[in-house]
């Protein structure tokens, strides 16, 4: 193992702030690393769970649990992807599977759902911008979570369907046949409205 991290450090250190190198580092001890890789994605796993669940508390939640798993798991980290593609992967598990849960559990409706929302907007100060975003958040829970899922890595993430293929593992004609569904619903229910 630790000639694996000796070659992959060797080929990262040419970008001292390379995100190998950050995991390089965190592995051979350098608990500072860790707190660099959090800086720059925390907010990241934020707003992709919270597009995800659709409410602070669970995007709250989501992030410290994808903060322990990161932790707990970088040294396992094998350097074939970008790091980002590992950390939405843990992120997108984790809100789907919240989303299960609250489906089978039944213990949150849509009403819900947009009164945690209207309740924990600290975050979007406008009033107009809060509609917009309770407007979209109401079309996207009404997707399938896959569907929500693509959705939300194209279009608030921006990843190219590659890139949402390392992560979710689906070939990228299926990620496609999805995203194609998703803005159709998306703009049905607009209609309707």
């Amino acid at each position: 193992m630790q000639v694996c991290l000796i070659k992959v450090n060797a080929e990262v250190m040419q970008s001292e702030n390379s995100d190998f190198k950050l995991v390089n580092d965190f592995i051979l001890g350098d608990k500072n690393a860790f707190e660099i890789i959090v800086k720059k994605y925390q907010e990241k796993i934020y707003w992709h769970a919270r597009r995800m669940t659709g409410n602070h508390l669970d995007s709250d939640e989501i992030v410290q649990q994808v903060l322990i798993v990161m932790y707990n798991k970088l040294n396992t980290f094998n350097f074939n992807s970008a790091l980002y593609t590992w950390i939405y992967k843990i992120t997108a598990t984790r809100s789907l599977n919240l989303i299960r849960k609250r489906k089978l559990k039944s213990m949150v409706g849509l009403d819900d759902i947009n009164t945690n929302l209207n309740a924990g907007c600290e975050i979007i100060n406008d009033i107009e911008q809060k509609e917009k975003f309770n407007s979209l958040q109401n079309y996207l829970n009404k997707l399938p979570a896959k569907q929500r899922e693509i959705f939300i890595f194209r279009n608030f993430d921006e990843l190219s369907y590659e890139e949402i293929s390392q992560i979710t593992g689906k070939s990228i004609g299926a990620l496609k046949a999805n995203y194609f569904h998703a803005v159709k619903k998306i703009k049905d229910l607009m209609k309707d409205e």
